[in-house]
């Protein structure tokens, strides 16, 4: 059940199955907290355009920044627990 109610939405909102353009303005918005969004960027641009990692750094940024944010609630997150 918590696949269906995680990786799904995931993959839904990531742009592979629908355009991000053509989603609401709201769930557009959305769709920056996806990393898989992120992720699927650089591998088009990396498989159909060749491009480098200069190109890439505002998604690899973005990806750093979310992995960042769930990486220090993680922490807080175990801090608690051992107190």
């Amino acid at each position: 059940m918590t696949t269906c109610f995680s990786i799904l939405p995931f993959f839904m909102l990531s742009g592979f199955a629908f355009p991000i353009a053509n989603m609401p303005v709201v769930v557009q918005w959305l769709t920056y907290l996806n990393p898989l969004m992120y992720f699927l960027v650089i591998i088009r641009e990396i498989f159909l355009k060749g491009v480098g990692i200069n190109m890439l750094w505002p998604q690899l940024l973005a990806l750093m920044v979310l992995g960042l944010i769930v990486f220090i609630g993680a922490v807080k997150r175990f801090r608690k627990r051992l107190d």
